[in-house]
């Protein structure tokens, strides 16, 4: 079977033009990126990760479908903690991608008690909005985009999440505001290699528990009654800093 690769190659000249601006791209992780503001420079990251990856900017409807039939994208269909809006006209992604929706949804519905909404995922360049940078990367299956949610609690647990996921070197993500909604670059094989790390350090594994937190619990009091640490229930639930609050159900990695 003829692999990405051999057909990204065959098919350059759908990205020349991208190309040219990825070889001028920083390396410099700017401080803007890290606030969900975005920039140029992080525009730039986004496009260079994806033509290291060799990823195909694909161009047709008939091309997402051909993808698909290849396996190099997959269908992503809504569940019980995440909804695939039904106006996505084309549901696929990277596998790395669903990875990520997945626990993410999983753990966002236990932050919050709603369920995650995806807006966005691969767009061919032949059907992109208005208003999308010439330089996006949903064409490759990298993207996606989320919704903002007008619940406070909701939004704050999912800014703090992405932006720690920023700066761990997995992601980048900008808050967009027309329409409002939150714009995630993955970098797919940084990310399967932190999921597989959180694994091997048993954060995410098979032995967990469910916590409901109660008043006068903080973190460090629940990671010693489990016999775990701090960073690794941060880790498992995306929690930037150290707020918790009652009610709140979290997943707690079973220690020695």
């Amino acid at each position: 079977m003829l692999s990405e690769r051999a057909y990204t190659r065959s098919h350059r000249t759908i990205i020349l033009g991208l190309a040219v601006i990825a070889v001028s791209a920083t390396t410099t992780w700017s401080l803007d990126a890290q606030t969900l503001q975005g920039s140029r420079a992080s525009m730039d990251r986004q496009v260079r990760m994806a033509l290291e990856y060799d990823y195909t900017f694909i161009d047709t409807p008939e091309r997402v479908r051909y993808f698909a039939e290849q396996g190099w994208l997959v269908r992503i269909e809504s569940t019980r903690d995440y909804i695939v809006k039904n106006d996505v006209r084309y549901p696929y992604a990277r596998p790395e991608v669903q990875l990520f929706v997945e626990r993410l949804g999983r753990q966002y519905k236990r932050a919050c008690g709603e369920q995650l909404v995806v807006t966005s995922l691969t767009r061919p360049t032949t059907r992109q909005p208005r208003n999308a940078s010439d330089r996006s990367v949903h064409p490759t299956g990298m993207a996606l985009d989320l919704r903002y949610s007008w619940n406070r609690s909701c939004r704050e647990w999912l800014q703090g999440v992405l932006s720690s996921l920023e700066r761990q070197g997995v992601l980048e993500a900008t808050l967009e505001r027309n329409p409002r909604h939150y714009h995630v670059a993955l970098f797919t094989k940084q990310y399967a290699n932190y999921v597989q790390s959180l694994v091997a350090r048993g954060v995410g594994g098979p032995e967990l528990s469910e916590y409901r937190v109660r008043r006068g619990d903080s973190l460090w009091t629940i990671a010693r009654q489990h016999g775990t640490t701090v960073d690794e229930i941060k880790d498992m639930n995306g929690i930037r800093g150290s707020r918790i609050y009652v009610g709140q159900v979290i997943d707690v990695p079973q220690g020695g």
